[in-house]
């Protein structure tokens, strides 16, 4: 089964800490490239998660972004006091009091909004990275298939135009024959015309030379081969993308000699409409994993 390299993905999930949502998007590319968008408490978490990424895609370029929002109930559980700060400030409430004869009791409020009065302390990163690993590796999953299903429909496209290349094998077989004898004829009619005698056995050199030259049997039996090979190639289940690209090159190839050899309205016709099914494939292969 072959896989796309352009897919999309998402992952959400609700902790007691908060939100953590995965958005994963790829494209075709030579190699794997993944790049992040990552909220700074998860910034130590690069090598994980190219290491999850690439246990689930071979080629592509990932853009893979997290988003975190906290639960109030997180954020107010992380709020404590700085009882050391807060007593200096009781002590200096109490003597400014004494000195200029005030017994009024500190406004609380006021306390609050000082300035490191409230501080918020730093969650525990633990739970919240392993939940965030996990929710990626979910939503690399979710990605896979995605790619998966695109290759699907890529398998469909490609497997249609070889077998229209299979089909224009076995017309230009069919006419070889007949390409040949009408080109026996054309040499004789000139001959003909020329009225004048060959020497022995040039005639049969003629013939010769130019069934040479237009002979494509080898042409043919290598794009049939291409075109079994292509086949078993979309039957595997690893990474064949590579594969399937240098395949295509061999069919271009053969495609262009047998266009250069033709001798026949028909078979250049053919090699048009060769050139046109590899391209298409092409097209296909390079967004192939």
């Amino acid at each position: 089964m072959i896989r796309s390299m352009t897919g999309c993905a998402s992952a959400e999930r609700v902790f007691d800490f908060g939100r953590l949502t995965w958005e994963l998007r790829s494209v075709n590319h030579r190699y794997l490239e993944i790049g992040f968008r990552l909220p700074e408490e998860f910034r130590s978490l690069e090598p994980e998660i190219r290491r999850i990424l690439g246990d689930h895609l071979s080629r592509g370029k990932v853009d893979a972004t997290l988003r975190f929002t906290p639960s109030a109930e997180a954020a107010s559980s992380n709020l404590v006091v700085n009882h050391k700060l807060l007593g200096r400030l009781f002590e200096l409430h109490r003597e400014i009091g004494k000195a200029g004869g005030l017994q009024q009791h500190p406004d609380v409020q006021s306390l609050m909004r000082w300035s490191g009065v409230i501080e918020e302390q730093a969650p525990d990163p633990q739970p919240m990275h392993q939940a965030a690993l996990e929710l990626l590796a979910a939503a690399a999953t979710g990605l896979q298939a995605s790619r998966s299903r695109e290759g699907e429909q890529m398998d469909a496209a490609i497997r249609e135009r070889l077998d229209s290349i299979e089909t224009h094998v076995a017309q230009v077989r069919e006419w070889l024959p007949e390409i040949r004898d009408g080109l026996k004829t054309k040499l004789l009619t000139r001959i003909e015309d020329l009225k004048q005698p060959l020497e022995p056995g040039r005639l049969e050199q003629e013939i010769a030379f130019l069934s040479q030259k237009i002979d494509v049997d080898e042409e043919l039996d290598r794009l049939a081969a291409h075109v079994k090979e292509t086949r078993l190639v979309l039957e595997r289940n690893d990474p064949v993308g590579r594969r399937l690209d240098f395949l295509m090159q061999e069919f271009n190839r053969e495609s262009n000699t047998l266009s250069s050899k033709s001798v026949d309205s028909r078979t250049t016709q053919v090699a048009v409409e060769l050139k046109v099914a590899i391209e298409q494939m092409r097209e296909q292969v390079q967004n192939i994993e």
